[in-house]
């Protein structure tokens, strides 16, 4: 590993998960030994670390298939009961202790073999969804953070081809708000070819659903928005057209079969009224059930009105790709609703849960 050795301690801040539980489970150390980066891979010195959906799940085992129950009933305590062969996103079992955090920007700090020496001092992002430590096999990755440490530390290290340089002028905070929210919403958009139509997005005020309010605006789309009231001012800057509280009934708002796509990052006890919305051909596109993953469906919906149903997890590399030029061509920007120091994992996670915010919470690891 090739470095600048003065730079680089032997030891590191992390915070560890000790296992699947409560927000108990997280323990900040500062004595874990700092990755080492390999063949192909680059080690960064973190910068910011954005909090996502996907951070709590992982900890409370929310995809195990015995928990039926929305994400923010187990959030802080965990579940009394889950499968742990199933309880990670992939279905494989975690591996423990692990340090999480799906979103990482920060500075290259030392490069394995066969990279380039000249990339040490490179601000970067690293794509969420890793797809070298599966050879690219198509709908195969690992999350960082999940079947690998993530940026909740210090120092991580990642894919070198998977580690993005980008050109712009924001804060640390603001980029590390983009590589699982903003890939998660693009996703969904790419995969849905979402254009100059009609789009209802749930959930969004949060980091995926203001993220893909704003990327849906920037497509051309006449974007509605569900939030609660006191969020919607928020929400309309970023681009929505209208704002439908997210306790009124959306097809008593805006009417059956009017909307051309349903972004649904929610589902629950709301989910039938989705299918309702949409227009003959229409397309109902999600990557998240934080209001509960077991929903209703009626069949004769799906099939007399020729719906497409779309789950979104996998991503094709023109999506993160995609994103770095909207951030150098000044087409998106994040909303950084607080930042936290890293040992403040606790109480910044329970502020996630609370919800009370709009965009990213993140977290800032010590110098």
């Amino acid at each position: 590993m090739k470095n600048m050795k003065q730079q680089i301690p032997t030891q590191m801040a992390a915070v560890l998960l000790e296992g699947h539980g409560g927000i108990e489970k997280l323990h900040y150390r500062e004595d874990v030994a700092i990755p080492v980066a390999g063949p192909g891979e680059v080690l960064i010195r973190a910068a910011a670390a954005g909090i996502n959906n996907t951070d709590i799940n992982t900890r409370i085992g929310w995809y195990s298939k015995k928990v039926g129950a929305a994400t923010d009933s187990g959030g802080a305590g965990g579940f009394d009961e889950i499968d742990d062969d199933d309880a990670s996103w992939s279905g494989i079992p975690m591996a423990f202790p692990r340090v999480q955090g799906a979103d990482c920007c920060g500075v290259i700090a030392a490069v394995g073999a066969d990279v380039d020496d000249a990339r040490i001092g490179e601000r970067a992002i690293v794509r969420n969804m890793l797809r070298s430590y599966v050879d690219y096999r198509p709908f195969e990755c690992w999350t960082l953070g999940s079947e690998c440490d993530g940026a909740f530390a210090q120092f991580t290290k990642a894919p070198a081809k998977e580690t993005f340089s980008v050109d712009c002028d924001w804060s640390d905070a603001e980029l590390a708000s983009i590589p699982c929210a903003y890939s998660t919403a693009e996703n969904m958009l790419h995969r849905a070819a979402v254009g100059a139509e009609r789009v209802l997005v749930t959930g969004a005020s949060g980091g995926v659903g203001s993220a893909a309010v704003q990327l849906a605006s920037r497509r051309g789309a006449e974007v509605i928005a569900v939030c609660s009231e006191s969020k919607a001012a928020e929400v309309q800057t970023l681009g929505a057209r209208q704002v439908i509280d997210r306790k009124a009934d959306p097809v008593a708002a805006l009417g059956a079969s009017s909307v051309d796509v349903v972004v649904d990052l929610v589902a629950g006890p709301a989910w039938p009224g989705f299918l309702d919305l949409l227009k003959r051909g229409g397309r109902y596109v999600t990557a998240g059930a934080i209001g509960g993953p077991l929903v209703e469906l009626d069949v004769r919906s799906l099939y007399l009105k020729d719906l497409t149903l779309i789950g979104c997890t996998f991503q094709q590399d023109v999506v993160f790709e995609n994103l770095i030029g909207y951030i150098e061509r000044g087409e998106i920007r994040p909303v950084v609703a607080k930042t936290y120091a890293l040992r403040e994992i606790a109480q910044a996670q329970q502020a996630f849960l609370a919800k009370q915010f709009t965009g990213k919470l993140v977290l800032i690891p010590p110098d």
